[in-house]
């Protein structure tokens, strides 16, 4: 994010991909459509998300398998770009296309997205 600042902190943004739901954290969407979870528009119709019983699903996947960890940097945008080309980071789309995984995550959240557009409006 050397180019983009967040108005959010750290705990929030986790907090976010933990209680949040697929339209606002990109980690829940790739996590989602990997688990087969069904994509739904939902009010409107122009948010996609699990719907709730998905998203309650996924969150509770996430309490039993994911970890969040972390270190302090005092400019921290500056390793994000470094980091991303040096890890194994699959989930990660933003600045990773050198990744194996990269197009076939992308291809299968377009499959994802394309699916729920030809659903009715989940209420």
């Amino acid at each position: 994010m050397a180019n983009r600042t967040s108005t959010q902190s750290l705990r929030s943004r986790v907090r976010y991909h933990f209680r949040g739901n697929a339209e606002g954290s990109t980690l829940r969407l790739s996590l989602g459509c990997l688990l087969d979870l069904e994509l739904r528009r939902v009010g409107s119709g122009k948010r996609l998300t699990f719907g709730q019983t998905g998203e309650a699903k996924l969150s509770q996947w996430m309490a039993d398998n994911a970890r969040v960890c972390w270190v302090e940097h005092d400019e921290p945008w500056t390793l994000e770009s470094e980091l991303i080309s040096q890890l194994d980071l699959p989930l990660n789309l933003d600045q990773n296309r050198h990744n194996a995984f990269h197009a076939q995550l992308k291809e299968i959240r377009a499959r994802a997205r394309q699916r729920a557009r030809e659903l009715p409006i989940s209420a």
